[in-house]
């Protein structure tokens, strides 16, 4: 009879998590796994399968995660716009912990398609929040009425990665709030 996990598995993925946004994917060891999810090798490779499969699953719950943050962000404030800025302000607040969604993406690009199913469904849910809350900005008149939803959403959401990938270059807070700034005022 096999024996029973005696450990927390969503606990062991964000240990992996972590792990694999400090180091992305090629540097990390399984060792290094094993350590930092403080289970076994073969628990390891019972649970997750192998080193990919294990990766697949952070990205996947991560991109989750920060996409929900990311959308909750989006809907607060009194307008759109206040929106808009408490998700800039987010990633701003965020950036000196690595990402493992712009980290997968530089170390992978597109070469490999589980990967990029899952960046792509994260990015057309985020995509299309940004562009609703755009349309909601301009009809309240705080974002220019020229231009266009689309373009806008897609200006953010790789400035959000611009700012990730800056604060991961060593770019302070101050800098990154500007790039933020400069961001959020290239819409009005």
């Amino acid at each position: 009879m096999a024996r029973p996990k005696e450990f927390d598995e969503l606990a062991a993925l964000d240990a992996a998590i972590s792990v694999f946004r400090d180091k992305g994917y090629a540097a990390t060891s399984a060792t290094m796994l094993v350590e930092a999810l403080h289970i076994g090798r073969q628990s390891l490779y019972d649970t997750f399968g192998d080193k990919w499969r294990l990766y697949l699953e952070a990205v996947r719950r991560y991109a989750a995660q920060e996409t929900e943050a990311h959308l909750t962000a989006l809907k607060t404030g009194p307008q759109s716009i206040d929106g808009i800025d408490a998700l800039l302000a987010r990633v701003v607040a965020t950036a000196s912990e690595a990402c493992l969604g712009v980290g997968s993406i530089c170390e992978f690009g597109t070469s490999q398609p589980e990967l990029t199913t899952i960046h792509e469904a994260a990015g057309r849910r985020l995509h299309a929040a940004v562009i609703e809350r755009v349309r909601e900005a301009q009809s309240e008149g705080s974002i220019a009425g020229d231009i266009d939803p689309e373009q806008a959403a897609q200006f953010l959401t790789s400035n959000i990665a611009a700012i990730r990938l800056a604060a991961r270059a060593g770019v302070g807070g101050d800098s990154l709030l500007a790039l933020a700034r400069l961001a959020l005022r290239g819409l009005r």
